[in-house]
């Protein structure tokens, strides 16, 4: 399969990128410092990461708020302008195809971003229920992520106006001269910022971002590992067809005006399962391992009880950079779910000893005003 590149992918080459195929595209996995001090640099600077795989979609129309409601849990016509949600598209069983952020542009305008692996049947999906609505593939848009707690500071000495900006909000801005579109958003659990520019000025732009002190170029080794400290949900891993909301620990994605005895309550694909879970909890739940020693776990190995019966499946595990030792998130059975319950891994054939925590494995740093 020939694969696309994104805007940066010279720039990428230029800096040192070690480049692998993910979800169709050629991208950057680690640049020349490494994945563990691309992630210390997150935490403590400000990274700067290329996420122009994923989609960019715009729905328009009267009553595309509804629409989007037949598809998502999330209080999607109670959001505000420029105001963002996280939101899951859900099947007829209530599992997850897609998790995507949802921001409202204007009274009947939406601005969607999506997960690359999921682009296709995600555009798809919404294509098939529209009602006189339009939707736009932003194919000629790039999509940068600045991420840290120095992020702010280096946005605002090129747009002094987004010193305000709250966590899960956007607005329209320009940068060096650019038209942009900017959240304050991202996925390392960290303040910080997404920013939907043209195509053409990508690359102009994030050489002026990394030329700010504090900034360095970060891969999707790093992301994936200052998500899973900041115990986010990644596509394929925590959710997929097959995880409903409740399962996962997303029931706050679930809009109260959607759940039993709301207003708009249910309407969504898998709406009844949903309330069933609610109310009879489903057997499984999602926790976080705190491994001992160094020794990492991997994601598909079977997590143990005393007994050494398998109660869950590692779903995803890692270094933790910040935590100085490795990581894991979980699926277990409901009764072991607890923090401080004893537990291990079956690592090729020994067990390794894990505790269940409570996530975060790093406090979450958003930025609320």
């Amino acid at each position: 399969m020939t694969l696309q590149h994104t805007p940066l992918d010279a720039l990428h080459r230029e800096l040192g990128a070690r480049m692998v195929p993910f979800a169709g595209y050629d991208m950057p996995v680690q640049y020349p410092d490494g994945i563990i001090r691309e992630h210390q640099h997150t935490r403590r600077a400000a990274g700067l990461f290329d996420v122009s795989h994923m989609g960019q979609l715009v729905l328009r129309g009267a009553g595309s708020a509804e629409l989007l409601e037949t598809l998502v849990p999330a209080d999607v016509v109670g959001l505000g302008e420029h105001c963002q949600t996280y939101a899951l598209f859900t099947n007829d069983d209530a599992g997850v195809r897609d998790d995507l952020i949802i921001t409202r542009w204007g009274p009947d305008t939406f601005f969607l971003v999506v997960n690359a692996a999921c682009k296709a049947q995600d555009i798809a999906h919404v294509q098939a229920h529209l009602r006189g609505q339009t939707l736009e593939v932003l194919e000629q848009q790039a999509l940068l992520a600045l991420q840290g707690p120095g992020a702010r500071e280096v946005l605002c000495r090129l747009c002094p106006e987004l010193a305000s900006l709250t966590f899960m909000h956007g607005q329209s801005a320009v940068l060096d001269g650019v038209e942009v579109y900017i959240t304050c958003s991202g996925y390392t659990g960290e303040d910080g910022f997404e920013i939907s520019l043209p195509a053409a000025d990508a690359e102009a732009i994030a050489r002026r971002l990394l030329a700010e002190p504090g900034v360095a170029p970060v891969g999707l080794g790093a992301r994936d590992s200052l998500r899973l400290e900041a115990g986010l949900c990644l596509y394929g891993h925590e959710l997929s067809p097959t995880i409903d909301p409740v399962q996962a620990g997303l029931l706050w994605s679930v809009g109260k005006a959607r759940r039993p005895g709301g207003a708009r309550a249910g309407g969504f694909p898998g709406a009844q399962r949903v309330f069933e879970l609610i109310e009879n909890k489903p057997p499984l739940r999602r926790v976080g391992l705190q491994v001992e020693g160094k020794r990492p776990v991997r994601e598909g190995q079977a997590v143990l009880d005393e007994q050494g019966q398998q109660v869950g499946e590692v779903c995803s595990a890692g270094f933790g950079a910040t935590l100085g030792g490795p990581v894991a998130m979980a699926y277990v059975q409901r009764s072991l779910g607890e923090p401080g319950t004893r537990l291990a891994v079956d690592v090729r054939g020994k067990a390794l000893p894990v505790t269940v925590v409570s996530m975060p494995f790093v406090p979450q740093r958003y930025f609320r005003g």
